[in-house]
């Protein structure tokens, strides 16, 4: 994925993405958060791309190919992130920054990968008007999380993580594990 360059606002590894979402939201940056988490490196889509406008999320991508509300269902893990804050002029943004079916509501960043209420709101405040939907109103969102989990492979992929992190854990606290026989 080329991304233009840009001037580097925030380079960091963050357990979060909230405080970084924040931040462009309150510096009204126009530019893009790239995010990756290492679990996702491994497993999943990889890198993910969201450009702002004044702010305000607007469109998301993946390495991985999936774009839109999709890309940030599948974006969401546990543990560390390594976040990049980019300002640009709005008309360096990258391309997908365009094109409709990338396009992401305002606050569903801040309600799939923080789930921070007051984000959300602030977020909503700060939408211009034609952009905002009411709660409730995130069908696209839904649309993406029912395709996520119609995806039988990357649900099984999750599953099998999370038992092999399941056993790992129990091993290291002294538990016996037990499997069941559709394991």
């Amino acid at each position: 994925m080329n991304l233009p360059d840009g001037q580097l606002r925030v380079r960091r590894v963050v357990a979060r993405l909230g405080e970084v979402l924040r931040d462009a939201l309150d510096s009204e940056l126009t530019g893009y958060l790239r995010f990756e988490s290492e679990k996702l490196l491994r497993d999943g889509p990889g890198v993910t791309v969201l450009t702002l406008d004044a702010g305000v999320p607007v469109a998301a991508t993946t390495t991985g190919g999936p774009v839109g509300a999709e890309a940030l269902a599948q974006a969401g893990a546990e543990g560390l992130y390594r976040v990049e804050l980019r300002e640009l002029d709005a008309g360096e943004l990258p391309t997908f920054h365009r094109h409709e079916e990338a396009r992401v509501p305002p606050a569903l960043p801040a309600e799939q990968l923080v789930g921070d209420a007051d984000l959300v709101a602030h977020t909503r405040a700060m939408a211009p008007d034609s952009r905002v939907a009411e709660p409730g109103e995130g069908a696209v969102g839904l649309d993406a999380v029912e395709s996520f989990l119609d995806d039988e492979s990357t649900i099984a992929s999750i599953r099998d993580r999370a038992r092999t992190e399941a056993r790992e854990r129990a091993d290291e606290w002294g538990f016996e594990t037990v499997d069941r026989p559709d394991d």
